[in-house]
């Protein structure tokens, strides 16, 4: 069956096409806004619908009064026990407990794909997440940045999105002429010369020195004594292309990898900047000015003299925003102009860009440029990941020997393991900050929510291999479970169970449309908490045990709960990038 929030929509629905057929309400009102929820407060029943109050002016009513007429047409649906309207028209329903039960068949039947959706109807999304410059291995940073980016492209997916999920190598300024020198004096040092301490300005790192290594073996001193202007280009790109290649294997490490690359270079290189600037000018959005000095904070760009401008304040940024500067060259936002450019010349319509903490003063200028460019028809969601404060037992851990100045994703991912990494990185809401310590992460407590859901997992196998080894006649397959009776399932906290694993296909769409993978790992703990809860109570109470070898029909019921939990936890997990566990030791 759909799950109870769809089929009573679905009734809430027909409710008042029955009633614009029978003239009690204006016929072909638009029901797209109507929603069936939980109610806020759970003793005023099991869902409450909002129909009244947003068809309300549209059918020239009182909200209360036609939320009388809706009610009695809902009291007359099968399964609803009872109606009541609350405040100013929200319906608040009632169902049997009989209609929460028959939910549990769908995980059965449809497994890890439970909670799939259709809501994207196959729209093409751009998502844009990490983009980290190439100029060394990703550091804790990027890690919550490509986490959050990849679960959000997971999420949408099965929400029924189509999604891409794309790179942004930023290897046209001036980092990646920096990282060229710091490779040419690896490469002299590969060569036998003491290169001393590395200047300021440059990357320390020692994961330049295979770099340099490399093209002192396959090119000889060919470039040691010439000028930079010789060789800058060459290493220039060799470095960008070994850093590539380095941060693929980091994003490896946590499972992710991206669709598309897109070059800053070669995208400049083909009059991207040109073209998108076009578009701008065309709809008389370019002119020549001069800024206003910033006030209290600084206005990237800012020169007291004429530059070309972007009037973005006419979308909502703060100031306009220079595109040229005095010298004739392209400012970093021109840049960003052609990178959306050229996403919305690919034919997408909704874009979603995840930035590092560092990058919140780009949102109302982004915003302005897409949409300017797109005559506001194309959507930009740019979600800003607040710093992770890396702890081991609350101390501050701040280095790596193989960065020279920070702690990379790999190091984290190879002393805990990719999917605590991904778990916890989706612990919090993306714009807040986030403690993540080696110590906590790692315990196996209920304070540790990749633990707890974890082993909550586990726990369900477990309960289904006992329940074998205690009764090897029965079948405890999906398939076999799905087609029991449940109505033995009828304690309270086997109903709120069951109403959790039925919220489910609900939370994967609000969570999707909200743009919001942390939801997910929320309802998991909720969910485990539950799950776990139950099993405790059967510890206290001999009756609520799961496997009871004197009543069959009480076991299978109870076996079909435990399954429908586990896969709606592998569900999730799936979703987050986490593989569910069936034992853990």
């Amino acid at each position: 069956m759909q799950n109870p929030y769809q089929l009573f929509r679905g009734h809430v629905v027909e409710a008042v096409t029955r009633l614009g057929a029978a003239g009690a309400v204006p016929a072909g009102l638009d029901t797209a806004h109507v929603a069936v929820e939980p109610p806020r407060d759970p003793s005023h029943g099991d869902l409450a619908t909002n129909a009244a109050m947003v068809l309300a002016k549209p059918a020239g009513q009182k909200p209360r009064d036609l939320a009388e007429r809706i009610a009695a047409e809902l009291r007359a649906v099968p399964g609803v026990t009872k109606v009541e309207i609350a405040g100013p028209g929200f319906i608040n329903l009632r169902l049997t407990d009989q209609v929460w039960r028959e939910t549990l068949r769908a995980p059965l039947r449809q497994g890890v794909a439970y909670g799939d959706a259709a809501i994207g109807r196959g729209q093409r999304v751009n998502v844009e997440y990490v983009s980290a410059n190439p100029t060394g291995p990703l550091h804790v940073g990027h890690c919550r940045g490509a986490v959050f980016g990849d679960a959000l492209s997971a999420l949408l997916e099965k929400a029924g999105y189509g999604v891409v999920r794309e790179y942004y190598v930023n290897d046209a300024g001036a980092q990646v002429d920096v990282l060229a020198r710091s490779t040419y004096l690896r490469y002299r040092e590969a060569l036998g010369h003491d290169i001393g301490t590395i200047p300021e300005g440059l990357y320390p790192g020692d994961y330049l020195k295979p770099v340099g290594a490399a093209i002192a073996a396959e090119e000889g001193a060919k470039w040691h004594d010439q000028p930079e202007s010789a060789w800058l280009d060459h290493f220039r790109a060799r470095a960008i292309e070994a850093m590539m290649a380095l941060i693929r294997e980091d994003l490896a490490v946590l499972g992710i990898a991206h669709e598309v690359f897109t070059s800053e270079r070669a995208l400049q290189e083909a009059g991207g900047v040109e073209k998108g600037l076009k578009i701008l000018e065309d709809r008389g959005l370019l002119y020549t000015g001069v800024l206003e000095p910033p006030k209290g904070k600084t206005v990237e760009d800012w020169e007291p003299r004429p530059q070309l401008l972007f009037a973005s304040t006419r979308f909502g940024d703060d100031v306009d925003r220079a595109v040229r500067k005095s010298d004739g060259s392209w400012t970093y936002f021109a840049g960003d102009v052609a990178n959306h450019a050229d996403k919305i010349g690919r034919g997408f319509t909704s874009l979603i860009n995840v930035f590092g903490a560092d990058h919140g003063g780009y949102v109302k200028r982004l915003k302005a440029a897409v949409a300017a460019l797109s005559e506001s028809k194309v959507d930009l969601d740019i979600k800003v990941c607040q710093l992770v404060n890396l702890l081991d037992r609350g101390q501050p851990v701040r280095m790596s020997k193989r960065s020279g100045s920070f702690v990379t994703l790999r190091d984290v991912v190879d002393e805990v393991g990719r999917g605590v990494v991904r778990f916890i990185m989706l612990t919090r809401r993306n714009d807040a900050p986030l403690d993540f310590d080696f110590a906590k992460v790692t315990e196996q407590s209920k304070d540790n929510p990749v633990f707890y859901v974890q082993y909550a997992h586990a726990r369900a196998h477990s309960v289904l291999r006992g329940a074998v080894a205690e009764l090897p006649e029965i079948d405890v397959s999906a398939a076999a479970l799905a087609s029991q009776d449940l109505s033995p399932l009828a304690h309270p906290a086997e109903l709120a169970l069951i109403k959790l694993i039925a919220g489910w296909p609900r939370t994967v769409e609000s969570a999707a449309l909200a743009h919001e993978p942390h939801r997910i790992a929320f309802y998991l703990t909720e969910l485990a908490a539950a799950f776990h809860g139950l099993w405790n109570q059967g510890k206290d109470d001999d009756s609520l045990r799961f496997i009871r070898r004197e009543d069959r029909a009480v076991t299978l019921a109870r076996l079909a709960l435990v399954r429908a939990l586990a896969t709606t936890i592998a569900s999730g997990l799936a979703v987050l990038g986490v593989e569910p566990l069936e034992e853990m030791r």
